[in-house]
């Protein structure tokens, strides 16, 4: 029988007017906020005192998927985050739950990723008198909100429900925030049980982000270094794409004629086979883009690129003096943090863009310049014998036409030979750059977007992370995995060769038969051992449905020729 005009069902069969208070647990209030940020999976394991925000997800649309491993579920929901865009989720219990979330939240900090980590606690009547799993910092028990604190942007234990709304608005401004990042929120299991006005969700900003101006007064003097520069050239970072700046770097590289190197995170911002594409710049990168700079540019427009140990060469000298250095990016924290530029401008990249275009426009400025001549990579990062797996690459640039998803682990080789076609997208492992990342990542990512999906990783990362391939079987996420068999951590051996004589110690070992781990898992297996095996692997493999896992042996002594400096 339908509910009186003026009030709401509820499975007890109770009725409110419309005029009073909804009260309803905590815990349901928190999986609407959830679902009002856009939240479509969380990722996690159940436990005793997290089960009554469980329950509430029992009826929300919101997609629960059970990880085997709570450091997984901290990386699906980090890489759904940056597939998507969106705010990623994840939960746990309290104690251990918690505490195995730590470094897939400490690699969303980094990445400034919009992540949401719930975890419960024991009920606060048992603060410090030793329950089951306390974690609230009482009584000699780890204090679990604050292990939290340095790796989030907000951290938060909710003892009470009389501020509930404003914790929830904190956590919302810093989950949609430019520069914000993972958020927790830990739960006491009597909290989630206490009952709260649903209108407290009518009072938190969900609405639109305000749009991000452009600093006007800044557009000239830019466009006047632009145009006053013989040999300009674009640093293009992950901010280009995380800005969703992707065409206005590409007209403007064409306006100016000038090429365009990225950093490793920002591969794909441009056409890696466009006559303006450098390639990445880097220690782990050919030389091909750093000789450019240092050879024959007069100005460097970096754009959203921090200037990290791999991009700045070990934050070589050379890149830097002797010519005009602009830098734009949306974080004020990145300006002046490794060189002091001639120009510095604080803004989001795609509207300042825009303005910037359309002032060289107004001046009748068009593309007159011929595309320069940017060179071959003259050295090699890595000797001979690596060319299967630079075949593998360029299968992948050129198989999927419709785009693809890389998540990468073993980013030396894609850095190298992966040729990133601009409707491709790339995420090799920044972050804390935690091995066991890009499987749970490839799985978060693959149940968003409807896209072939490719992690890539090495034999010892594989083995961090390898239980979380039955997610993909018990959610049937279609996920082709490369694996790089080298039976050896290989940067680790690569150190040792190249600082320590040769003393080999804890880096090799025995690997498991992968033919038979992944028929054990239900995936198809493909051992790929010639250029001919190869390309039947990509004529028979289902990379939209299937699950697949390549496995490619590689020489353990196949070092790359860069020196990381830590010798």
């Amino acid at each position: 029988m339908p509910a009186p005009a003026g009030c709401y069902n509820r499975p007890s069969g109770h009725c409110w007017s419309a005029l009073s208070p909804v009260n309803i647990p905590v815990s349901e209030l928190l999986v609407r906020f959830m679902e009002r940020l856009g939240v479509s999976h969380i990722f996690g394991m159940p436990g005793a005192h997290i089960l009554p925000v469980y329950d509430a997800l029992y009826h929300s649309p919101i997609q629960t998927v059970l990880a085997k491993h709570e450091q997984g579920a901290a990386f699906m929901a980090g890489g759904q985050a940056r597939a998507t865009g969106g705010v990623g989720a994840c939960i746990a219990t309290a104690g251990p739950g918690a505490t195995n979330l730590v470094t897939g939240i400490a690699n969303a900090y980094v990445d400034r990723l919009p992540v949401l980590a719930v975890t419960g606690e024991t009920s606060t009547h048992i603060f410090g008198r030793g329950g089951l799993q306390e974690s609230s910092g009482e009584g000699g028990s780890i204090n679990q909100a604050e292990l939290f604190r340095p790796i989030t942007r907000y951290a938060r234990l909710v003892e009470r429900t009389d501020y509930l709304g404003n914790v929830l608005n904190r956590a919302l401004h810093q989950l949609r925030a430019p520069r914000g990042g993972p958020v927790l929120l830990s739960l006491p299991f009597n909290v989630q049980k206490e009952l709260v006005d649903e209108a407290v969700l009518d009072d938190l900003a969900f609405g639109d982000a305000p749009g991000a101006r452009s600093p006007h007064h800044l557009v000239p003097p830019l466009a006047n270094l632009l145009v006053a520069a013989e040999r300009p050239v674009i640093v293009a970072g992950y901010g280009c794409l995380r800005g969703g700046a992707q065409a206005q770097v590409n007209r403007l590289a064409e306006l100016l004629g000038a090429p365009v190197a990225t950093s490793l995170k920002a591969k794909g911002v441009i056409d890696e086979d466009s006559p303006l594409a450098l390639g990445s710049l880097g220690v782990t990168s050919g030389d091909r883009a750093y000789r450019y700079i240092v050879e024959q540019a007069d100005l460097v427009l970096f754009l959203g690129a921090g200037l990290n140990e791999r991009t700045s060469y070990l934050w070589d000298e050379q890149l830097f003096s002797g010519r005009t250095l602009i830098q734009v990016d949306h974080d004020p924290e990145q300006l002046d943090k490794v060189f002091r530029a001639d120009l510095s401008v604080v803004a989001e990249l795609a509207p300042l863009l825009d303005d910037l275009l359309a002032e060289l426009e107004a001046r009748g400025h068009s593309a007159s310049r011929p595309a320069p001549a940017t060179g071959k990579d003259d050295s090699r990062l890595f000797p001979q014998g690596l060319g299967l797996v630079e075949a593998l690459f360029h299968k992948l640039q050129h198989h999927f036409a419709d785009g693809l998803m890389v998540f990468d682990d073993n980013i030396l080789y894609a850095q190298n030979f992966y040729r990133v076609p601009a409707h491709h997208r790339y995420y090799p492992n920044s972050g804390i750059s935690s091995l066991g990342h890009a499987i749970p990542a490839a799985i978060g990512a693959r149940l968003a977007k409807a896209l072939p999906t490719i992690a890539i990783l090495g034999d010892g990362g594989f083995q961090m992370c390898a239980m979380e391939l039955m997610t993909a079987v018990n959610y049937r996420v279609p996920l082709t995995v490369v694996l790089f068999n080298n039976g050896t951590m290989g940067l680790v051996r690569k150190n040792q060769h190249q600082h320590y004589g040769d003393r080999f110690i804890d880096c090799d070992f025995v690997n498991p038969d992968y033919r038979q781990l992944a028929g054990a898992f239900g995936m198809v297996h493909r051992r790929v051992e010639s250029p001919a095996a190869l390309d039947r692997a990509f004529a028979e493999l289902d990379f939209e449905g299937g699950l697949n896992l390549l496995e490619i042996p590689v020489d353990r002594d196949a070092y790359p020729n860069y020196d990381s400096g830590r010798g």
